[in-house]
């Protein structure tokens, strides 16, 4: 899928894709950015997660991690959602990564936090899961279909009433590698907007057959 939205795209060139353990990977890169994948890496590996990606990044690089985040202190994830959704998934405090970058002598150079902002991203997906459940229920089964319901409803009521967040935590290697101000990232933000053509989603051949 990632290599066909990558060929529709024109940038199949310039782009790789690699399903690979995040310690089997070698090389230097400036830039590394995590999405998604802190919440699999499990809270006991978060030591050696930050200590490889430290030794992939160049010197002058910077490295983002994205990941949902729980509010307060470190917990558990609940037996339904460990079991149905995401086995062996957790969600960390943010004292669990700041504790685990300091320790592999990262310099953490910004912190955002997203407070509700993914309750809408998942109120969309509860809105389109619903609008495919006839596609959804064809490929699995109304059981698993309903599940999905149940969690993606779930989900946005924790980050509607900040039981979750988004951490975007932004780290480097030197001090001097980033500008003194964060006016850079509202410029960039514009100039990436402004070039951006929206990719066809997916699924919109199937919404135009429904409809």
């Amino acid at each position: 899928f990632a290599n066909e939205r990558a060929e529709a795209a024109g940038v199949a060139d310039k782009v790789r894709f690699e399903l690979i353990d995040y310690r089997d990977v070698a090389g230097t890169f400036d830039r590394i950015t995590s999405v998604g994948m802190i919440e699999h890496v499990g809270a006991r590996h978060f030591g050696e997660y930050f200590a490889k990606t430290h030794d992939l990044l160049a010197e002058d690089g910077i490295m983002l991690t994205h990941t949902i985040g729980r509010v307060g202190p470190p917990g558990s994830t609940d037996k339904w959602t460990r079991k149905y959704v995401f086995p062996g998934g957790y969600i960390p405090a943010m004292s669990e990564l700041v504790t685990a970058l300091e320790d592999n002598a990262w310099l953490i150079s910004d912190i955002e936090v997203l407070r509700t902002h993914y309750a809408y991203t998942l109120a969309e997906w509860y809105r389109r899961t619903c609008q495919h459940e006839a596609e959804i229920t064809a490929l699995y089964d109304q059981r698993l279909f309903r599940m999905w319901q149940f969690y993606l409803a779930g989900a946005e009521q924790a980050f509607r009433n900040a039981d979750m967040v988004n951490f975007q935590i932004q780290s480097v290697k030197s001090a001097d590698v980033l500008p003194l101000t964060r006016d850079y990232m509202g410029e960039d933000a514009a100039r990436l907007r402004a070039a951006e053509i929206a990719p066809r989603w997916h699924l919109e051949e199937h919404r135009e057959a429904a409809e």
